[in-house]
């Protein structure tokens, strides 16, 4: 080699794209980051902080807790707390009770008919629960209950569903579905050697199940417990329309209450909906506590085994019987009375007499008053506007969180699950708060519906989006990042049309839990924007029965029809959808 050579100046080579590109890569992902966290922050922080404002300041801008000592110091609270307690842990161990006994039924044994307690289990997520309670009174009360003049027979005639036993019953039965979800993979993951253990020592399945089966479900019991116990006491239709007419409130009622007063009470209602807020963060924190320590219980590890079903034997009918009777009370006999009742002139209880003047004139009716369209055309745009704007605004959160290592994407996650610790009735309070004071103008409006929609079901959006997200793999976006492709483009042509199956399963559960949503829609509403849920609670409160099942029969099988698409989606994905959310 020459001295000329050795002396040479290299040539300068040109930095690699790859590398030119990362600086570029961290900015736009910190932006992005940063409108993700505004974005999200403005719907579930800003409702949360207007609702601390008007509830602990005073008119001059004072720091005050007058309205706490005003709403919990007043007469009757003592009551309502107690009728809290009672109806929120009586259907709580209602629910956990008959959804774990479904749940074993169909995850260990021999039941016959499996698929139908699945079903049993699982349709009444899809009737509204406005509808669900108004079937109850019709089919249970002292005065025009359908079965109350059989029940007479067995001195049973004077059973009234607007007591506390039949509040209990009717909410546990809106809450057992929820259970039945939680306690299912519980009971699939079992190792069933231990089981078998016991039935080689002489053990019988009642024992077995006693004191090896259910200490196993330990933490799931208590989570399945804990979870069924906040979602009945922030429950709102039972108490509404079983409870209110026969002087029972709970907190749900009571916060509705003071803002149907005049003047509105909104820092009575406010005081009411913190104490409901730490009651659901306090069942939220015990919830997730227990879900940890359910490693120390764990029974399937790296050793594999063989899932084993349990014979029941003479108790194999007997217990498709169990599951039979809860179809009945559950789904069979109130969606058939909605359906007889729809028919009628006007309520009535059923006869063949009766039946022999059925007509379809509330369904003729229903489309011709314009109030019912309206209220079909608003709820459809709603709850699909809703779904849209969560579904695509949360792919991107999911993506900072799932696919970035920035600083403060922890931040996007907390922020998302934030709205699952407010109650619908507390939601809508929150938002009153809001934009009241917003100058936003959209109180009054229709559009406020529609951001409700959207705060409430942000934790949604980003359970389906990440849950979709992780079964992409992320060499897919560094191809296309090596071609030259920027962030938003690799999320456009990558990144969506490989969630879209996940994305559109989330999209219509948004739409079908959107559309039979009442606590937060009654409260932010306005004359001219009501939507079904409204419509139902209006012509209930009016005493148009008719109508309101005709209504309701048309209602379920919008639902019916959604969810039927949703299931036919979860099957081409092979499972990408659940309905264990709703």
């Amino acid at each position: 080699m020459s001295v000329t050579e050795l002396t040479k100046t290299p040539a300068p080579t040109k930095q690699a794209p790859a590398a030119r590109r990362r600086p570029k890569q961290a900015t736009s992902r910190y932006a992005l980051l940063a409108v993700v966290v505004v974005v999200i922050g403005w719907f579930v922080i800003n409702p949360l902080v207007y609702l601390f404002r008007g509830t602990f300041q005073g008119g001059h801008g004072e720091l005050t807790t007058h309205y706490l000592t005003d709403a919990f110091g007043a007469g009757g609270t003592g009551a309502m707390l107690r009728d809290t307690l009672i109806f929120g842990v009586g259907a709580a161990v209602f629910a956990t009770v008959v959804g774990s006994a479904l749940a074993f039924l169909v995850a260990r044994t021999d039941v016959p008919l499996k698929s139908l307690v699945t079903a049993a289990s699982l349709v009444p997520l899809i009737i509204p629960g406005i509808l669900h309670t108004v079937a109850w009174l019709m089919l249970l009360s002292p005065k025009i209950g359908t079965l109350n003049p059989w029940l007479k027979y067995v001195g049973l005639g004077g059973l009234n569903v607007g007591s506390m036993p039949g509040m209990i019953f009717v909410q546990g039965l809106h809450t057992v579905p929820l259970v039945f979800l939680l306690m299912l993979p519980a009971f699939k993951a079992m190792d069933p050697s231990l089981e078998e253990a016991a039935a080689i020592s002489g053990s019988s399945v009642g024992e077995s199940l006693r004191r090896v089966t259910l200490p196993m479900v330990r933490p799931a019991l208590w989570a399945a417990l804990l979870i069924a116990l906040v979602t009945s006491i922030e429950g709102f239709e039972v108490p509404l329309v079983l409870g209110s007419p026969e002087g029972i409130n709970v907190l749900s009622t009571k916060i509705w209450f003071e803002l149907q007063t005049f003047p509105v009470d909104y820092g009575g209602a406010g005081s009411y909906s913190m104490l409901l807020i730490v009651i659901t963060l306090a069942g939220s924190y015990l919830y997730n506590r227990f879900s940890r320590n359910g490693r120390k219980y764990q029974t399937v590890t790296g050793k594999g085994y063989r899932p084993r079903t349990i014979g029941l034997g003479p108790l194999r009918w007997v217990s498709a019987g169990f599951v039979g009777v809860y179809f009945l009370l559950a789904v069979l006999a109130p969606a058939l009375l909605l359906l007889y009742v729809s028919v009628q002139p006007f309520y009535r209880r059923p006869s063949l007499s009766n039946l022999a003047h059925s007509s379809f004139s509330n369904y003729t009716k229903l489309f011709d008053n314009p109030v019912a369209p309206r209220a079909l055309e608003h709820s459809l745009l709603l709850s699909a506007g809703a779904a849209t704007l969560v579904m695509l605004f949360m792919t991107l959160a999911a993506w900072v969180v799932g696919r970035t290592r920035i600083r403060g994407r922890w931040l996007v996650d907390g922020l998302s699950f934030t709205p699952m610790a407010l109650p619908g009735v507390v939601l809508g309070v929150a938002l009153i708060f809001v934009y009241l004071r917003s100058p936003i103008p959209v109180y009054g409006t229709i559009w406020i519906l529609l951001l409700a929609y959207v705060t409430k079901y942000i934790p949604y959006g980003m359970r389906y989006t990440s849950s979709a997200m992780v079964q992409i793999g992320q060499e897919l976006e560094e191809a296309s990042a090596v071609s030259g492709a920027g962030l938003l483009r690799t999320l456009r042509r990558v990144d969506l049309p490989l969630l879209l199956p996940g994305l559109l399963s989330g999209w219509i559960f948004i739409v079908v839990s959107a559309m039979r949503e009442l606590s937060t829609s009654l409260l932010v509403y306005s004359p001219g924007h009501e939507v079904l849920p409204v419509l139902i609670w209006s012509q209930y409160s009016d005493g148009q029965f008719g109508a309101l099942a005709a209504l309701g029969v048309v209602m379920i099988v919008i639902l019916v029809l959604l969810v039927f698409l949703l299931l036919a989606i979860g099957r081409r994905t092979r499972g990408g959808i659940s309905l264990d959310a709703m």
